[in-house]
């Protein structure tokens, strides 16, 4: 008998699309809440979509709650998908010894299920009645697409690197996949997550769901979540589908739509991995990636972006100025720069960071806080009094520090900077920042051994803001004409 991802992975490659369509039978979609009403919507919505759908995912709640007419309907539902089709069973179950034992009979043997969701959190011996089913697969809860997900998933466990709770959860997962049954739910409206977890779990197969109504990005989850092949990643969607006046033709649209996204990621990356260089664009500008783009709009609006006449330290009168010490004044915007650091940090290797005085010491505290990476910071002046102390904060020489500052202008105050720490007996690799501003930080620092690493450059910004018409397009000429870059 063959795996359940064995046979997904080849349903996937067949219909050439991720369209995973729900069986969602609400109230509000039946003429009278029966369960001979559940089982014809089901059915219609089945026949109108089974040449495109990659797999079914009938949710149990919607036919519990018909009492038991509805878990014969739903039964009926899933035998009468045609074979070639995957089923995964949306009960999100869990539970320990022989009650897990009769959840897995009840989804395998009863309902005939191919796969079913699962919560973590009574650990691996509440799976192993799943996972230890020749042919059958599961699903586990990972970063759930809710808004409140975070009051748990996002919370920060103790120990070095950092991780937050769903992180460990796709770590524990990808260990126990030992029989290549276990995938993984992380939610598409929250696109940084997915890219963590593919990078937590290459290999492990992901649903995520959340397009639609809750306001996730299809692109966006595509080119985080998709595996180097391009495949590795499941969509549902139901409303949207069941809700329209042809689902077939909805269906067949949105699985299009689909199979373009798959490949402007596979084009956009080189593969589907979403990775450093979405977060870390590099001098060459290019679209920002969607998760970004309201980041940028609110550093604009909460005045951390002035257009206007600016004398610079150098003399040159700019028609921009970038003024990131305004992000102490707006403790939300500052815990969503801190996030944005926070997953650049995550790939690189180091004990410590090492934030810049004056403007990047909140936003260094605020990344430590996010992250857990105790902080450091070099002096402008060493104390001539008290310790007399260069570098403040703990450390042991030898340790490696990461460079945070607010922005990356020519490349001067970092290598300033570096000197001091590596003066007092620390390595520097790399140097994160918020913003790059394009002005040769980038190059010098390369040329001196050490990689600069930006959150997005302001070309960037300026393609985004002209397109959307957020700034006049006279100020965004006037400030690519300063920049020296040009479309």
């Amino acid at each position: 008998m063959s795996g359940f991802f064995s046979r997904l992975e080849e349903r996937v490659r067949f219909c050439g699309s991720s369209l995973c369509i729900g069986l969602d039978p609400g109230p509000e979609d039946l003429p009278e809440p029966t369960a001979g009403a559940a089982l014809a919507f089901c059915l219609d919505l089945i026949s109108a979509t089974a040449d495109v759908a990659a797999a079914f995912k009938p949710n149990a709640a919607f036919f519990e709650a018909l009492g038991p007419d509805g878990w014969a309907a739903l039964r009926q539902v899933i035998a009468s998908v045609p074979d070639r089709i995957p089923v995964i069973l949306d009960a999100k179950r869990g539970d320990i010894a022989s009650t897990a034992e009769a959840y897995a009979r009840s989804a395998f043997d009863y309902l005939g299920a191919g796969a079913v969701t699962l919560s973590p959190y009574l650990g691996l011996d509440s799976l192993e009645p799943f996972l230890s089913r020749p042919g059958k697969g599961v699903f586990l809860l990972c970063k759930t697409s809710n808004p409140g997900s975070g009051d748990l998933q996002d919370q920060l466990l103790a120990g070095a690197p950092a991780q937050r709770l769903y992180e460990r959860v796709a770590g524990l997962a990808s260990g126990w996949n030992t029989r290549d049954n276990l995938g993984l739910v992380v939610g598409a409206t929250y696109p940084e997550a997915l890219a963590r977890v593919r990078r937590i779990a290459p290999d492990l197969w992901i649903l995520a769901p959340g397009v639609g109504a809750q306001g996730g990005d299809l692109e966006a989850a595509l080119q985080a979540g998709l595996r180097s092949d391009g495949l590795g990643l499941l969509v549902p969607a139901s409303r949207a589908v069941a809700r329209s006046q042809d689902p077939r033709r909805a269906a067949q649209e949105l699985a299009a739509r689909m199979a373009e996204c798959t490949q402007t990621a596979m084009n956009r990356t080189g593969s589907g991995v979403y990775d450093a260089a979405d977060h870390d664009p590099g001098g060459e500008g290019g679209s920002l990636p969607a998760h970004l783009t309201a980041l940028a709009d609110r550093l604009l609006d909460a005045g951390c972006v002035k257009f206007g006449q600016f004398t610079l330290k150098s003399g040159l009168v700019s028609p921009i100025y970038l003024d990131l010490r305004q992000l102490i004044s707006s403790p939300a915007l500052l815990a969503e720069v801190a996030v944005a650091y926070r997953e650049l940090l995550a790939g690189l290797r180091f004990d410590r960071l090492a934030a810049l005085p004056y403007a990047a010491l909140p936003i260094g505290a605020a990344v430590s806080l996010q992250g857990g990476w105790p902080m450091i910071y070099p002096r402008r002046e060493a104390k001539g009094y008290g310790t007399g102390v260069a570098i403040e904060g703990l450390f042991v020489p030898g340790e490696t520090a990461v460079v945070v500052d607010d922005l990356a202008t020519t490349g001067g105050s970092k290598f300033e900077a570096i000197e001091r720490l590596t003066a007092a007996g620390l390595r520097v690799r790399d140097v994160v920042v918020l913003i790059d501003r394009g002005s040769g930080a980038r190059e010098a620092l390369e040329a001196a051994g050490y990689r600069l690493h930006a959150v997005m450059t302001l070309r960037q910004m300026l393609d985004r803001w002209d397109r959307e018409e957020h700034v006049p397009p006279e100020q965004i000429a006037a400030t690519r004409a300063f920049l020296g870059t040009t479309n």
